[in-house]
């Protein structure tokens, strides 16, 4: 990781005074479910899988929510006694990372410290628990009856979604010195798995071995200094019928034929977080909180938008007619 001096950050952009809001938001119920992500790289997101929302904390905490109203369904924790044979007070609560993925009664959740934890989505019983090889920073994928993680060291882990056992490990090799602390989420798509690279490619693996189908560069890598050369892929990438959406730090954004891994378009564009699409345009968030729309077809500036600028913005996401991001403020 990289420490940048407090005078090096630039200031974000202050909300204008005189605001009109146009469109009346209400909020329709708030809960706790712990502590959030802060500095530690976690791409924490809930997950609502029929009618219930799933989400988990950094202080051990994984939850089932009704989403309409609310109301908890259960609730566990790492302090929770004999819950995956824990209970010692001398033990750490569980730093969930990513937040968990659901298929059926199967949840999956990783953690800072390289486990991957299995429980029944209805009540949060246990089912396995395994250690992998590093951190595992966003959330898995359940695919098939396979539970499918990326580490922090890049390694994918493919596991057993009954057992917890290893089906296969596919190795990256060596990974940047240097690199934006988190991982992208993988997508699962036509017997494909495809994700970001610490080095700034969209990668397709195998999904019943984990062989590698293709890769394609995002960004170049080149720079004068360890940190212009940083090209992390770590946006969560986008399939739109057989086109890939991805963006990298200090790269592009591209979209991508998925059968073959051949570009169909490239524009500049250095953005870590992810993006999000409709029917005309691809919506990103670039390096410094700016809001961008590309043409979808050719990728064309369509607007941009720095109002925000320097607001850490999340990646955003379209409601009906409006592109929604929030900012570091919680707005």
């Amino acid at each position: 990781c990289h420490s940048f001096k407090k005078e090096n950050v630039q200031p974000p952009t202050p909300l204008a005074k005189d605001f009109k809001p146009t469109v009346q938001v209400t909020r329709v119920w708030r809960t706790s479910v712990g502590d959030g992500a802060g500095t530690s790289g976690a791409r924490l997101r809930p997950i609502v899988v029929d009618g219930v929302l799933y989400a988990a904390s950094t202080d051990g905490k994984l939850v089932a929510i009704d989403a309409a109203s609310g109301k908890s369904l259960w609730s566990k924790s790492s302090r929770t006694h004999g819950w995956f044979g824990w209970g010692d007070k001398k033990r750490k609560d569980a730093q969930y990372a990513g937040g968990p993925a659901v298929s059926g009664d199967l949840l999956a959740v990783g953690t800072l410290d390289g486990h991957v934890y299995a429980a029944s989505a209805k009540d949060g019983s246990p089912r396995w628990d395994v250690e992998v090889s590093g951190e595992v920073l966003a959330s898995p994928v359940i695919v098939g009856d396979m539970v499918v993680v990326r580490t922090g060291d890049g390694r994918v882990y493919a596991l057993d979604a009954a057992s917890g056992q290893r089906r296969w490990v596919y190795d990256q090799g060596t990974v940047p010195l240097l690199s934006l602390r988190g991982n992208g989420s993988l997508l699962a798509a036509n017997g494909v798995l495809f994700f970001g690279s610490d080095d700034g490619k969209l990668v397709a693996l195998r999904q019943d071995n984990g062989a590698k189908l293709w890769e394609q560069k995002l960004a170049s890598g080149e720079g004068r200094t360890e940190i212009d050369r940083l090209n992390d892929a770590d946006g969560t990438i986008l399939l739109d019928g057989s086109t890939l959406y991805g963006t990298a730090y200090h790269g592009n954004l591209a979209a991508v034929d998925g059968p073959s891994g051949r570009p169909m378009w490239t524009h500049p564009f250095s953005s870590f977080e992810s993006l999000a699409i409709n029917d005309h345009a691809v919506f990103g968030v670039n390096d410094e909180s700016v809001m961008w729309a590309f043409d979808k077809n050719g990728g064309a500036d369509m607007w941009k938008n720095d109002a925000l600028k320097y607001r850490w913005l999340s990646g955003p996401a379209v409601q009906g007619n409006y592109v929604v991001v929030g900012d570091l403020e919680g707005y």
